[in-house]
């Protein structure tokens, strides 16, 4: 079993806990997700299994959507409601044109902190380790892309959002920042990933009903085979030499290609930094290449075989 699963995690199930369950639901040891969910927050959750766990450098990159509330009148320790009071309550709040103009400061390439109870590395330790022994360390900055920040509805304390942003991004550490910009304190309430890349939550599925179509044999209902996966990728047929020089590690050459495959010969196809999906005579995806030296054509460096 190798492709993707759109899993629709529930709030209070850690990210851990969803591949636990799938492992167990489908008998399968190598599953993986491609991007933590925190506790809190549900919605779409990327599960790879088998071949498809290798694909994890492509699929972290990918940009995300989430919706959901926050609350304004104090921040928490953990930037979320599960966390401890770390102001005093007010209760008054901005309007809604300062909230907005506020927001939008928070458009664009920003520079965050991450949230001192997250995973996020320190010195080969995750900062909630040093969060939880109340060691004060000095967390490295990062930076990232908001595309969008919008104000769906606001009525005081509580304002709903839909934001659009890189991966990477922490929502918690922008409802503490708009806090700290408004001067009231902030902390996140609610949050869904409604959208991965090119996958969206409608079209995702919940641990209960992947059990019941596993169970009636219905795998192909939910699970997304790696001939699928990585579409923005040009797709290149091997002859039956082809496949072979594949399977041994080597470069291909145009001898290797089937006839009317597409050209990698010339053009912005030539780039170092452009992929390739390579698939077997039987149609089956086998690798991922990038362009070789001449007089070679493409590199395999993502062998499945």
């Amino acid at each position: 079993m190798d492709g993707l699963i759109l899993v629709l995690k529930p709030p209070r199930m850690t990210s851990h806990d969803v591949v636990a369950s799938l492992r167990r639901i489908l008998f399968q040891k190598k599953i993986g997700h491609f991007g933590t969910l925190d506790p809190l927050a549900s919605g779409l959750l990327l599960a790879a299994v088998g071949k498809a766990t290798r694909f994890f450098p492509f699929f972290s990159k990918m940009d995300k959507t989430y919706e959901g509330r926050m609350r304004l009148g104090f921040a928490t320790d953990t930037y979320d409601a599960e966390g401890q009071p770390t102001s005093p309550e007010i209760d008054h709040y901005p309007d809604e044109r300062s909230l907005a103009e506020t927001i939008g400061q928070l458009e664009g390439d920003i520079t965050q902190f991450p949230p001192p109870y997250s995973a996020k590395k320190l010195r080969g330790k995750p900062l909630y380790i040093y969060a939880r022994r109340k060691t004060p360390v000095e967390s490295r900055p990062f930076q990232v892309r908001v595309f969008a920040f919008k104000l769906k509805a606001y009525l005081p304390p509580y304002l709903d959002f839909e934001i659009r942003c890189s991966s990477g991004t922490y929502i918690r550490a922008l409802a503490d920042d708009l806090g700290r910009k408004l001067g009231c304190g902030a902390h996140l309430t609610e949050l869904v990933r409604t959208e991965v890349g090119e996958y969206h939550r409608n079209d995702g599925r919940t641990l209960e009903e992947i059990r019941n179509l596993h169970e009636k044999g219905m795998t192909d209902e939910f699970l997304v085979p790696l001939e699928l996966l990585l579409p923005f990728y040009p797709k290149i047929s091997l002859t039956g030499t082809g496949l072979q020089m594949v399977r041994n590690g080597r470069p291909l050459s145009g001898e290797h290609i089937a006839e009317g495959s597409r050209s990698t010969g010339h053009g912005s196809e030539r780039d170092a930094g452009a992929v390739f999906r390579l698939f077997g005579p039987d149609g089956k995806m086998v690798a991922l290449a990038r362009p070789a030296p001449p007089p070679a054509h493409l590199s395999p460096f993502l062998v499945l075989l």
